[in-house]
């Protein structure tokens, strides 16, 4: 899938780009991810705050790090604004190591933000490190060291490697590695790492990506803003957004790394994430800015999700996995995509799972039934009774499709009248 033909508006397609890094048997250990502006892109178009919270939400939440790492350990890119904690973090320190860039001027501030990473655990890597620079005042915290080989000086290398090795715990990775001749060199001065074109290619990943809405975003910051946040209203506001949804399950996926943990539900999700990384994970998708679904995409998206729940409360069945069932259902429409696509990283219940795939389950019956009733282009019959579950009424189903879109209209009405009520103070304070 290509950013042309990918999503509605033509932006709804996420790249990262992938580079292995070996060790001297020849095995992958890790992985550099690399943002990317299309699938097609060999080298990063930009590098800053705004392609690192890119690359991080693609990876943790959009893609599911299994998929993009295999369960190995990501390197990162970070910019200032994440070293000095401007930008948070959002995932454990075991599950990526951070690049300093050797752009990054480290100066006090830099300097303490990254202690401070390195205190609570995260490993640091020092990118394109060469000595004479600000880099040396964090080869004590560092666990990496990157050196350029591309068109490099022997001798200088040589002295740089002699140097590093006088600091016992760090080790060191040959990077840009383009020629036989440049890897064997590496091998022999005894680098540990090696990383270039002559052994892999990044290869670049692309998935479908639902950005969430700024507007339920912005009424989330402000729920979360308090030290009183009411985990109701939170759970019915993240409800709200498709795209938010999806990255906070699999957001949680990411959280609990490692564990066997599925959810069912928004508040399986929100407790399992907890408040504070729920706040990072806003910030920084804020920060991301991926492009999100027009008003009607929205509304057919909440009206999906609002009937299943409907329909399955009306057949005695649980309505927070209907739910969420109808939502995910309807991004895979929104996108052309399988359901299993779209549900990679997401650790849903597997009846939930079952029920979204193959259909099956008095659940799958219902997303079905609801699925087949709001399709692009149907126009609901209250005469036509649904496939299933079967009703005694045959209006049931339209009277409950109804009720969904009301609903759906008064949420967006209230997000849209919020948000042209703050407009005036925000222009008033001179934001």
């Amino acid at each position: 899938m290509s950013q042309e033909t990918g999503g509605p508006d033509g932006d709804h397609v996420v790249h990262v780009g992938r580079q292995p890094i070996y060790d001297r048997d020849g095995a992958v250990v890790a992985h550099e991810l690399l943002f990317r502006a299309g699938a097609t892109a060999s080298t990063a178009s930009r590098r800053d705050a705004h392609a690192t919270a890119r690359v991080l939400v693609a990876a943790f939440t959009e893609f599911g790090l299994d998929e993009v790492a295999g369960g190995r350990v990501c390197f990162i890119n970070l910019t200032r604004d994440f070293l000095i904690g401007q930008l948070p973090l959002p995932f454990d320190c075991s599950q990526a190591v951070l690049e300093v860039l050797e752009t990054t001027d480290v100066d006090e501030e830099v300097l303490a933000g990254v202690t401070a990473l390195h205190e609570q655990g995260y490993t640091i890597a020092l990118d394109d490190f060469v000595f004479g620079t600000s880099h040396e005042r964090l080869l004590d915290v560092a666990t990496y060291v990157k050196i350029d080989m591309l068109d490099a000086d022997e001798a200088a290398i040589r002295a740089t490697v002699v140097n590093c090795r006088l600091y016992s715990h760090l080790q060191l990775i040959a990077e840009r590695l383009e020629t036989p001749q440049a890897l064997d060199l590496a091998m022999s001065l005894g680098f540990e790492f090696f990383q270039g074109h002559v052994l892999g290619r990044p290869h670049v990943s692309s998935t479908v990506a639902l950005a969430p809405s700024r507007l339920t975003r912005l009424r989330i910051m402000a729920a979360l803003s308090g030290d009183d946040v009411d985990i109701d209203e939170l759970i019915e506001l993240v409800g709200q957004d498709a795209g938010l949804s999806l990255r906070l399950l699999r957001a949680t996926n990411a959280a609990s790394f490692g564990l066997n943990r599925t959810v069912s539900s928004i508040r399986d999700a929100v407790v399992a994430l907890g408040l504070a990384r729920l706040r990072q994970w806003v910030t920084l998708m804020l920060v991301a800015d991926i492009t999100e679904a027009d008003p009607e995409q929205l509304s057919r998206l909440l009206i999906r999700a609002r009937c299943c729940q409907l329909l399955a409360e009306a057949a005695g069945l649980p309505g927070e996995p209907a739910y969420i069932g109808g939502l995910l259902s309807a991004v895979a429409d929104l996108f052309d995509e399988p359901a299993d696509r779209i549900l990679n990283g997401v650790p849903l219940d597997k009846t939930l799972t079952d029920a979204l795939v193959t259909g099956n389950g008095p659940l799958g019956q219902v997303l079905a039934a609801v699925r087949a009733y709001t399709a692009p282009g149907v126009v609901p019959d209250p005469d036509v009774p649904p496939p299933a579950p079967a009703t005694d009424d045959p209006a049931a189903l339209a009277s409950l499709y109804l009720t969904a879109v009301r609903w759906a209209n008064a949420t967006l009405s209230e997000l849209s009248g919020e948000l042209r009520h703050r407009e005036p103070d925000r222009v008033a304070q001179g934001q």
